[in-house]
């Protein structure tokens, strides 16, 4: 291209000292110089451009590429059964506590029975000594805590009874 630049000076000059022919004959030798420029410049950008291509395909299945990607891969599969155990962890301590709280409550129910009846059995050891009122009163008391789930009140209620034995 460069070499091109001189030929066209040339003409210029050949132009201004007024010789006639030989300027367009040298005009087709600089053009021709350069469009043959431009095509070994356009040749050579595709060839590179095929031989970064070339390179490339071949790097990506080289065994050291392989084996990289198998690597990616199975760091991705434990980070994903990582999370799986994480989640699943969790899962089963949720559910564990919703049976401890189910079991609890169950606990609670079945002591509160016991209180209740245990309380019966006292009201009913201490009935001929209560006034009919109060009796019917603490027999009350005793459901309506039974109902209430309200064991803090049963036990007030049975020591209740208790001090008037």
């Amino acid at each position: 291209m460069l070499a091109s630049l001189p030929v066209f000076l040339l003409v210029e000059l050949l132009l201004w000292l007024a010789i006639p022919g030989l300027p367009s004959a040298i005009i087709m030798l600089g053009t021709a110089m350069l469009l043959s420029a431009f095509a070994v410049l356009i040749i050579a950008g595709l060839l590179g451009i095929f031989k970064i291509i070339a390179r490339t395909v071949l790097d990506y299945f080289s065994a050291k590429q392989r084996a990289q990607r198998r690597l990616w891969f199975v760091q991705a599969r434990q980070d994903q059964v990582k999370r799986l155990f994480y989640f699943k962890a969790m899962q089963i301590r949720y559910f564990n506590e919703l049976n401890r709280k189910r079991l609890l409550t169950l606990n609670n129910r079945k002591h509160i029975q016991s209180l209740s009846r245990s309380i019966d059995k006292d009201l009913l050891s201490i009935k001929t000594k209560l006034p009919e009122i109060a009796y019917l009163q603490l027999q009350q008391d005793n459901a309506r805590y039974r109902n209430r789930q309200d064991i803090e009140a049963l036990l007030t209620l049975q020591q209740k009874i208790s001090t008037i034995v």
